[in-house]
């Protein structure tokens, strides 16, 4: 008999998003900050990927201080109960903290705030934490919610993530000083997508979707509008089996079809 398949780890991650100051031809101004992410990775290692992680067990924790809509409030646009809703949203902005050092809290960050990322990365303080010493409001309010992917039954490593959209705020800049990835910057939806397109960056299937989605898009402000409109719901893909190959499809989205050796060797969705 089969095994039965993993239970989801709770994830979150954000679709960090700006618009360029000077698009260069053919380009809309809407850029989003991907990272490529280092072979070691147990989970999409070399992918490029957004910015993110899995829920730690204190991201449930109760926190000091909360700006924006409440955890109520995200679990019924996120379809979950509010706990979960509550840790989804503090993974989202400890890991966007800890992975490119663009903080969603207010008012102005100390100019320690490195020190903390830094024990943050290494686990010696949690948000709720760094919140209380230094008087920083988690802004709940700059996130928008956009997905909810959950992987394939058949994979052994499961993940259960909500994708939130954000601008990077005023006087902050996304970097690359994480040990998790080998580069990080900033693309056009569109370029990624071509440079998918031509093998130079491998990108999961939610990845995929969801730049093609956000490609629509001219610049940052219409991407946010749209994400306040949307509807989430959970989706899962379907790996199945066409005639020598096999892909991934969209339930509900017959357009999309992708060779799964394109988008994840080895075999993971």
């Amino acid at each position: 008999m089969p095994s039965e398949p993993v239970v989801p780890r709770p994830a979150a991650t954000v679709l960090l998003v700006r618009d360029a100051p000077a698009a260069p031809p053919g380009r809309t101004p809407l850029q989003v900050f991907l990272q490529r992410r280092v072979p070691e990775m147990a989970f999409a290692s070399s992918m490029t990927v957004f910015p993110g992680g899995g829920v730690a067990a204190a991201d449930r924790a109760v926190l000091p201080s909360w700006a924006g809509p409440d955890p109520s409030w995200w679990a019924e646009r996120l379809s979950c109960d509010a706990e979960l809703a509550g840790a989804f949203v503090q993974a989202a902005v400890r890991e966007t903290f800890e992975e490119c050092g663009v903080l969603l809290a207010a008012p102005e960050l100390p100019a320690d705030v490195e020190r903390y990322r830094a024990d943050l990365v290494a686990r010696q303080r949690t948000l709720a934490e760094m919140l209380t010493e230094t008087g920083l409001v988690l802004r709940a309010d700059l996130l928008r919610p956009w997905a909810r992917w959950v992987t394939p039954p058949a994979v052994p490593r499961r993940y259960d993530t909500v994708f939130f959209v954000a601008l990077v705020p005023e006087g902050q800049e996304a970097d690359a000083h994480t040990t998790e990835a080998v580069e990080a910057t900033w693309w056009h939806p569109a370029e990624a997508l071509e440079h998918w397109q031509r093998g130079e960056i491998e990108l999961m299937a939610p990845t995929v979707r969801t730049l093609q989605e956000i490609a629509e898009h001219p610049d940052s402000a219409s991407v946010l509008a749209a994400a306040d409109e949307r509807v989430v719901q959970p989706v899962t893909p379907v790996v199945r089996p066409d005639g020598e190959k096999v892909v991934v499809v969209l339930p509900g989205d017959p357009d999309f079809e992708i060779d799964i050796e394109r988008i994840a060797p080895g075999g993971s969705a």
